[in-house]
């Protein structure tokens, strides 16, 4: 059997568990006897690829070896750094100085908006890789998709704290952005309890509400905003109120993701769109803090967790997925089955069509889980429920 050349990458939000499926895939894709090259920074590192630059070469790719990645299981984030850049979306003002007027792009719009995928392909050829492997979010993977439609083998692997890649149950990071939560909750209690406050707990999640309801599960908040359900900001107010009166501490939490909407508001989004069109999410926990201290006179303790949900090691669970995947991948590689998503169903390791990632959003099961007119967390019946609650 042919050896093969195996490109391996990580695109868009760097989580916990990249390292580690990174190196499940290279050792397992070495003692094969298969090749792999790193692409450094995500997509940005074919799309910045200067065919006629040696420096290229040097900067933006690396063959990995056992040695390379022996010790880089031992810490978060990605050892080959990431971007969120689309090379079929690439706007004026981030066109590579060396694409400028080539024959490689092609307008899509009138913002002279480009698509470069055919200097991708031609990087990848130039390189002599013969399949992708790529690690990312439904952004990131989209262009998998678009490779896979090409004709260029691609194998993927679904990442995000957000839990929200369409086609598999579980995404690399959701364990340990939960995890962290979790914690910080706990610890934050301390002093939201001593001062006798209400405590607003903002969470990353655009589309889907995961990280806000599974965290207010497990850390038994008072009440849980998730992306999906629009609420009611007095009716919000008298359930904080109810909690603190109830709570022998005087104090109430409760968790909201960024991506959450007021009943006929807007989601807060602020600067330019990124290469997937999606502007920077955050504040909403903000405003309803100022809305909570304006309609109840209590006194807030505000916590946007933001980046720390996806910082520092994986936990347990998220190296086992992280490991698994990457194994995964590989040996899909191997027996030359390309054009897959690994995936989690029902706590077991299968695939599907790398499509799958573009056929829907991937969201909280609301009639399953949550209370919409209580804001809470609610599991009608656990009976056959899956592990990952999803």
């Amino acid at each position: 059997m042919r050896k093969k050349t195996i490109g391996l990458l990580t695109g868009g939000g760097d989580v916990p568990g990249l390292n580690p499926c990174m190196k499940a895939l290279v050792m397992s894709a070495v003692e094969n006897g298969d090749r792999v090259l790193g692409i450094r920074r995500g997509w940005a590192g074919l799309l910045n690829f200067n065919l006629d630059s040696e420096e290229a070469k040097t900067k933006l790719v690396t063959e990995l070896t056992k040695e390379d990645v022996r010790r880089i299981d031992r810490t978060g984030g990605t050892f080959l750094h990431t971007s969120r850049t689309n090379p079929q979306r690439v706007g004026e003002n981030r066109i590579p100085d060396f694409l400028k007027g080539s024959n490689y792009g092609k307008v899509i719009d009138d913002a002279g908006t480009m698509d470069y995928t055919d200097h991708v392909l031609k990087v990848l050829d130039h390189l002599g890789i013969d399949v992708m492997a790529t690690i990312g979010g439904d952004d990131t993977l989209s262009y998998t998709v678009r490779l896979h439609n090409e004709g260029f083998p691609v194998v993927a692997i679904p990442k995000t704290m957000d839990n929200d890649v369409f086609g598999t149950d579980y995404c690399i990071g959701f364990s340990t952005a939960v995890t962290r939560s979790v914690e910080m909750i706990t610890a934050m209690r301390t002093s939201v309890g001593s001062h006798e406050r209400i405590g607003i707990v903002e969470l990353f999640g655009r589309n889907s509400g995961e990280t806000s309801l599974f965290t207010a599960y497990l850390a038994y908040v008072d009440r849980a905003i998730i992306s999906e359900v629009p609420f009611k900001i007095d009716k919000l107010c008298d359930f904080l109120l109810a909690d603190k009166h109830d709570n022998p501490s005087n104090y109430a939490i409760m968790t909201i993701s960024e991506g959450a909407v007021m009943e006929g508001g807007d989601i807060i989004e602020s600067g330019d769109a990124d290469a997937y069109g999606h502007r920077k999410l955050g504040g909403i926990g903000e405003i309803v803090s100022y809305e909570i201290k304006k309609r109840t006179g209590q006194d807030i303790m505000y916590q946007q967790l933001a980046y720390m949900m996806r910082s520092g090691a994986p936990d347990s669970l998220d190296r086992m997925v992280a490991q698994s995947f990457g194994n995964l991948a590989s040996q899909l590689i191997q027996r030359n089955e390309y054009g897959k998503l690994v995936a989690l169903h029902a706590g077991k390791y299968t695939t599907v069509p790398v499509t799958m990632i573009l056929a829907g959003k991937k969201r909280v099961d609301v009639p399953s889980y949550y209370d919409i007119e209580n804001y809470k967390p609610k599991i009608r019946d656990f009976m056959g429920v899956p592990m990952f609650l999803s």
